[in-house]
């Protein structure tokens, strides 16, 4: 099995990107903190991957046309998509757990709320591992937040003080789509496994090209589909924007620096590639990069697509475009993956643009 396994870097100068809500005990009841993890070496901001997911969906309805959103419903207590994931892409690539409603309360509720019978009808509880990983974002080196002070004045009377935090860092994220699971849906009946009830099971009996791996107790979207599928789940990584405090921190989420590439299994080769340097200012370390692909090399796939914009850490760069034409220089004669460096939004690009020439990564 295949997976996109990758790393990145987002530059965040000074932001708040993911707060935690008020801080109790601080001089202003609606001081709002940012989100950190507390270590003996100091305090390391961090971004939730749930943020972060919801960047990436909330970018891919936005800015990739083709992209077929789950719809949202809502009963009195709970939230859920449709669980289709035959019909939406989101629900595929992404995950769910839906369960039919028991209590009088539920029922009620979606007597109520028409919309709900726009819902595929769900017999049986069923649930979706996200074939999309993403680890916590979080700071390369430890940061001490700064607290900034403000009022509302523009009012008759006393001013109204508010105050928040915000840091400035650079925050590391890890990524993984599993190539196989995407668009393969299990219908075996164990708890965490079930991604489709019987009707369910009956759309997708009907769709055109379906394949049935009765051995595994799956079915399978035709290959042209669930590439279609990757391939805008890429486009959307190529533009991401979100984010918290934008109107005051203004910050580009979009990765200032991406290395990825199609590797067989799960485990993540780049994770200790990239790190701080003494000063706590991003490093590529490139031995660790080496013989990350010595060591894996009969398990890469692809090309190792590296994007890094030009104007970040320039004389890091500058450094490590020597390295790479050292490395491409010799990997036919060492047997290793050659390195592809360009622009993030260009090496994503790359990427989907590969797939159409490779459809056995899906297999």
């Amino acid at each position: 099995m295949a997976f996109v396994t990758g790393l990145f870097l987002i530059d965040a100068p000074a932001s708040a990107l993911n707060n935690l809500g008020s801080i109790p005990g601080e001089r202003e009841d609606n001081t709002v903190g940012v989100k950190m993890i507390s270590t003996k070496a100091g305090n390391f901001p961090y971004v939730s991957a749930q943020a972060f997911r919801y960047w990436l969906r909330t970018t891919l309805e936005r800015r990739v046309p083709e992209w077929k959103a789950s719809p949202i419903f809502r009963e009195e207590k709970i939230a859920y998509t449709d669980a289709n994931p035959i019909r939406y892409w989101d629900d595929d690539l992404f995950g769910y757990m839906r369960a039919p409603g028991k209590s009088d309360t539920a029922k009620k509720s979606r007597e109520q709320l028409s919309m709900l019978d726009e819902a595929t009808p769900v017999k049986d509880t069923i649930t979706r591992a996200s074939p999309f990983r993403v680890s916590t974002l979080v700071s390369i080196a430890p940061v001490n937040p700064t607290s900034d002070f403000g009022v509302m004045s523009r009012h008759e009377g006393n001013p109204v003080p508010h105050e928040h935090q915000f840091y400035r860092a650079t925050l590391k994220g890890l990524f993984s789509l599993d190539l196989w699971a995407c668009g393969t849906f299990s219908y075996l009946n164990r708890t965490g496994f079930r991604n489709l009830d019987d009707e369910r099971l009956n759309l997708i009996r009907d769709y055109p090209g379906a394949e049935h791996l009765e051995a595994e107790k799956s079915y399978r979207l035709p290959k042209q589909e669930r590439l279609t599928r990757v391939k805008a789940l890429f486009s959307g990584m190529a533009q991401l924007e979100g984010g918290a405090k934008q109107t005051l921190h203004y910050t580009d989420v979009s990765p200032a620096l991406v290395i990825f590439a199609v590797t067989d299994g799960g485990n993540h080769i780049f994770h200790h590639t990239v790190g701080a340097n003494r000063t706590g200012q991003p490093e590529i370390k490139t031995d660790a990069l080496h013989e990350a692909l010595r060591v894996f090399a009969d398990g890469i796939r692809s090309p190792v697509y590296v994007g890094w914009v030009k104007g970040y850490l320039d004389e890091a760069r500058a450094a490590f475009e020597q390295f790479v034409a050292e490395h491409n220089a010799n990997v036919d004669a060492n047997g290793l993956p050659r390195i592809e460096l360009s622009h993030p939004r260009e090496a994503f690009l790359s990427f989907v643009v590969a797939c159409d020439t490779h459809p056995d990564w899906l297999d």
